[in-house]
């Protein structure tokens, strides 16, 4: 079963679900990720001086640059501030990063005003509730299989992959599809 197949839409059925999310994910031109439980597992590391530490997967990295590749803009929004996750989004080339957002709906507003871009443009990836503002306004949700049930079930995706262990890329590659690029994408490497 892939993603598309497992959207918790109510009401729906499965074949209403899949044409839903494709449309929505025709629609995107930016996908914005919270970080932690989102690009990583969740897992905080401190050392002894209070050094923190991330693991961030290769592959969810790579997706990340093929859909910038392919056309579609990418961004961070996460309530905690970090100097590994502004030196992962340069390495990837994401360009909005908003960090220490307590309010990440106000992030989101920003975001929406520098860009010039519509809330049903924007794919937004959270995993928990302090998630959900933005969730709601955005028109692609997008969360992975361990988060709280209201997030799932305010979500159009929930993805196979589990955080940190290629939920990023999934959700990049389902972009792709719905948008055509994929093949493009892949044809670079298939030679």
């Amino acid at each position: 079963m892939n993603q598309m197949d497992q959207a918790g839409v109510e009401g729906m059925e499965r074949g209403d679900v899949r044409l839903d999310i494709e449309q929505r994910a025709r629609a995107v031109r930016m996908l914005v990720f919270d970080v932690d439980g989102v690009l990583t597992d969740g897992s905080l590391f401190y050392d002894n001086q209070g050094q923190e530490y991330k693991a961030f997967n290769s592959r969810d990295g790579h997706g990340i640059k093929m859909l910038r590749a392919s056309g579609v803009e990418t961004g961070i929004i996460t309530g905690r501030t970090s100097q590994i996750v502004l030196h992962r989004a340069r390495n990837l080339g994401i360009g909005q990063i908003y960090q220490g957002a307590e309010d990440k709906l106000e992030a989101l507003q920003s975001l929406l005003r520098e860009t010039g871009l519509a809330p049903e443009q924007i794919a937004y990836m959270g995993d928990d509730v302090v998630d959900l503002p933005v969730l709601n306004r955005c028109g692609l949700a997008i969360t992975v299989p361990d988060a709280p049930e209201e997030v799932k079930r305010r979500s159009q995706v929930i993805t196979l992959a589990n955080a940190g262990r290629g939920a990023a890329r999934e959700a990049c590659e389902l972009i792709m599809r719905a948008q055509g690029t994929w093949a493009a994408q892949i044809a670079l490497y298939d030679r």
